[in-house]
């Protein structure tokens, strides 16, 4: 028998991906379809970048949350927050599905009611309402919601010469142990602002107090937090009710509902400790029940959850346009889109999948965007397979706020698809052009002339 050859033993770096206590991390899926529809075929038809937003997931999420809070207290409204997605197919579909409106400045508040909806199911929150702004609002017998003194002196200075009463409600914000406490929006409960506001309203000739409103702050992981804030509302309502013989028509919750995005920093993924709509449901309808209401006086609930309703329905698709090597030797790749469109990939490590068939071999991958600033990464860290230029990705959960924060900066905008609930793509916002962005600017005659 020979001697066998020997072999000098070769170390050599594999990209795997990270493993954590749960051990490695899972296969990467290719997202090839969106609702039936190939993602190839959406981009060859409407282009790259694009949104697309699932009508069938709005739908199916706003029936899931209403179920969690209807099964448990008897009258339950939903408000969908304009500001979240005010693109208005998606708000005809979640005021198809009986969501009223919530709007914080005056060009939501027309976009709401040129949507079809009429004025009492229009709630109007934010610091900067125009005394134009509240005259159509109670013109159109608005609920406004109060942020401050100066709007409520405001208020009645506008009420006192329209000669109308308005419908109102005050902000009032509260410590429920989440920090940092959310303070700058509306009279705080517990340094006595709160009541000061509703003794003022209640001698006010010509405002009505129909409700109490809250929003205690924004991706809110702990549900017991909103117990501490219902709990405190009914205290306001039922000592309203004690001292001025007064009912409060409504309880507004706000939002601030968390969606299954992932935060950066989280060692946990949003799958994983994202509440349910039934723990928050939980929490709020079991304060309300019990802080002492008289069955008649139970007030009507409402809802402002927009990202936890919108987000999953959200995706944008992308193509990869070149990779690179870093100095320090980590792969990276430039996308087509970059933060100017994904503002989230400021608060989010996405979900990003490819959307062809792929190697099983993934790398750690820094994902960049198209724009000419350092600041735009997408992913700073992603493990990804080699995808070559011309491939195409899909960002997943973009539903929440993209669409409105995004910026005309370096690149316009591209277009938005709602694929319908029978499979079917519409356009429902075109792309920008050159015309369009530059079609409200003016030039001076002496700039007129150039001699180069």
């Amino acid at each position: 028998m020979s001697k066998l050859k020997y072999e000098s033993p070769n170390i050599k770096q594999i990209h795997a991906g990270i493993t954590s206590k749960f051990g490695e991390s899972s296969t990467l899926k290719p997202i090839t379809h969106i609702n039936t529809v190939p993602v190839k075929d959406l981009i060859n038809t409407y282009g790259s970048p694009l949104f697309v937003i699932s009508e069938q997931n709005i739908r199916n999420t706003h029936k899931e949350a209403y179920h969690a809070f209807s099964t448990r207290y008897p009258n339950v409204q939903f408000a969908w927050s304009y500001k979240t997605n005010y693109l208005d197919a998606v708000c005809k579909v979640f005021h198809q599905e009986g969501a009223w409106a919530e709007v914080v400045s005056g060009f939501e508040y027309r976009k709401a009611l040129k949507n079809g909806v009429s004025g009492d199911k229009i709630l109007f929150n934010g610091p900067d309402k125009s005394v134009e702004d509240l005259t159509l609002a109670i013109q159109n017998n608005s609920p406004i919601h109060i942020d401050h003194f100066d709007e409520l002196f405001s208020l009645v200075e506008v009420t006192n010469q329209l000669q109308k009463r308005a419908k109102v409600a005050i902000r009032v914000n509260m410590d429920t142990g989440i920090k940092p406490l959310w303070d700058r929006f509306g009279f705080n409960y517990e340094n006595g602002q709160a009541w000061d506001a509703i003794t003022k309203i209640m001698y006010s000739k010509n405002l009505d107090l129909v409700g109490l409103h809250t929003h205690i702050g924004t991706f809110i992981l702990d549900p017991n937090a909103y117990y501490i804030a219902a709990s405190k509302l009914a205290d306001l309502a039922i000592h309203i009710k004690k001292k001025h013989k007064h009912d409060i028509q409504y309880i507004d919750m706000g939002g601030g509902f968390a969606s299954k995005n992932t935060l950066k920093g989280s060692y946990l993924s949003g799958m994983e400790i994202s509440p349910s709509f039934n723990e928050y449901a939980e929490k709020i309808t079991s304060a309300l029940l019990n802080a002492g209401f008289s069955t008649e006086d139970l007030p009507l609930l409402i809802l402002e959850t927009g990202r936890a309703l919108i987000d999953d329905a959200g995706y944008l698709l992308g193509t990869v346009l070149a990779n690179k090597r870093l100095s320090d030797g980590r792969r990276s790749m430039v996308m087509d889109f970059g933060v100017n469109l994904l503002f989230t990939s400021f608060w989010y490590n996405h979900i990003i999948s490819p959307a062809q068939e792929c190697s099983l071999y993934t790398e750690d991958t820094v994902m960049y965007g198209p724009l000419c600033m350092n600041i735009d990464v997408i992913r700073d860290s992603i493990n990804l397979p080699p995808l070559n230029k011309g491939d195409h990705v899909v960002v997943q959960r973009v539903g929440a706020y993209n669409m409105t924060q995004w910026m005309q900066f370096i690149t316009l905008r591209p277009r938005v698809v709602m694929i319908d609930v029978k499979g079917k793509p519409h356009l429902i916002r075109d792309s920008e052009t050159s015309e369009y962005v530059t079609a409200l600017e003016k030039i001076p005659n002496h700039l007129e002339s150039l001699d180069l």
